[in-house]
């Protein structure tokens, strides 16, 4: 509330959990990086921060996908509203493909489409966030669960990811946090922003773990096919019999369509225990509530799904293999920033940073802005993920660019190195 000049007095102003929550997103990091830009440096900037590799030529996606979306677009058959958790169509198409490799076969009835993982995350938020309930995250993570965890005052506590165990979950510190208000633990496999995918085993142990605590299973698999590595993706909805499970995923990185706003939550519930607690009918009211996945990619997605090519997917996928090998291997030439381990799925890895052999750089955030002014390089500080003092880099650009980022990562390195006493 203000007044202007003449004294008149205005019922309304800044939100301040608006601008707490925003303030926890890749975003706002990103935002504040572009700001640090010297506008002056005529090279072109690099963006090694976040996941979106549409708009290069080696990541264009499939055709037969966007002559699906043509094709649904010209039939005229989708310009009308959504129904609550989407078209019938649409749902049986996510549910057959979801189901591939599964030991069992997801109802249409389970899934819930969304308007991308982003509206994914605000729906599932919401309808968890009741007055005195917590949410396990995990740390570091994808802040979009902080930022809108926070805005709904649904508290957060945080669980570690285990670098030195290839950024296990610390089942112990799960155990510890969590008590009869906890309603979930969030688990990212394949993880962004670590790159690492979690073991049958430990996947198990995660599911029993929550079990025990009586905890609903958040399971944010939106990489399931983006893995390049020796360990094999195991989906948590294999689990579902021993634990309550929501899935969340999208197109937007298999087929590198972000700007398609199209996801889901699956809730995996065979002793009907979330449908019985009423979270279920909870979810269908919030989903009434808010926005629908765009109408014509709905009707596009039986095709989307059915008719992209293998070919497709093999060829992205190998691209991401060579741009993770030499993101890992360049991080070893650079002194002030190490990877505790190799990337093997994601478009992303996270480096510690090494300060004590910088100089006029404090931490994380300084690094990532300096970096931006003198080399037009774009980084996520750690911070933005939970974890200070790391960075998280992005892989996923024409192999060229990546190269050269490195370069200038590694410029800007020696120039900011502590200059030894001769």
């Amino acid at each position: 509330m203000g007044e202007n000049g003449g004294g008149k007095r205005w019922n309304f102003g800044a939100n301040e959990a608006v601008e707490q929550s925003s303030s926890q997103n890749v975003r706002y990091f990103m935002n504040l990086l572009a700001d640090n830009l010297d506008h002056n440096d005529s090279r072109p900037v690099i963006p090694l921060a976040h996941g979106d590799p549409s708009p290069y030529p080696s990541f264009r996606t499939d055709p037969a996908a966007v002559e699906a979306v043509c094709d649904a677009l010209r039939s005229a058959q989708f310009n009308h509203y959504s129904t609550t958790s989407g078209l019938p169509i649409a749902r049986k198409a996510v549910a057959e493909h979801l189901s591939r490799g599964l030991s069992y076969q997801i109802c249409p009835n389970d899934v819930h489409l969304t308007a991308g993982c982003h509206h994914a995350i605000d729906v599932l938020i919401s309808t968890l966030a009741v007055p005195g309930a917590n949410i396990l995250l995990p740390r570091p993570s994808y802040p979009m669960y902080d930022s809108r965890a926070g805005f709904s005052q649904l508290e957060i506590r945080r669980y570690d990811l285990l670098p030195e165990k290839g950024w296990e979950v610390d089942l112990d510190a799960v155990e510890a946090l969590a008590d009869d208000k906890t309603a979930a633990i969030l688990v990212i496999n394949p993880c962004n922003p670590c790159g690492n995918v979690f073991s049958r085993q430990h996947i198990q142990k995660i599911a029993e773990t929550a079990s025990k605590l009586g905890i609903l299973v958040i399971a944010d698999e939106v990489y399931r096919n983006i893995t390049f590595g020796e360990t094999p993706f195991v989906s948590m909805a294999e689990f579902a019999e021993t634990v309550p499970v929501m899935v969340l995923g999208s197109i937007s990185k298999r087929w590198a369509v972000p700007g398609w706003r199209f996801g889901w939550i699956v809730t995996l519930d065979p002793h009907n225990i979330m449908k019985d607690s009423g979270l279920v009918h909870s979810l269908a009211n919030v989903l009434n509530m808010s926005t629908d996945p765009t109408t014509f990619i709905q009707g596009a997605i039986p095709d989307i799904l059915e008719k992209t090519t293998d070919e497709f997917f093999s060829s992205k996928l190998e691209i991401l293999r060579g741009c993770s090998e030499t993101c890992y291997q360049e991080i070893k030439k650079i002194p002030c920033i190490t990877c505790p381990y190799k990337p093997e799925a994601s478009m992303f890895t996270m480096v510690k940073l090494e300060l004590s052999v910088l100089e006029d750089i404090k931490d994380d955030l300084e690094f990532c802005c300096k970096l931006a002014k003198e080399e037009s390089l774009i980084i996520l500080p750690g911070r933005s993920l939970g974890l200070k003092n790391w960075l998280r880099i992005s892989f996923a650009v024409e192999p060229e660019l990546l190269k050269d980022g490195f370069s200038r990562l590694s410029n800007f390195a020696q120039r900011h190195s502590k200059k030894q006493q001769p």
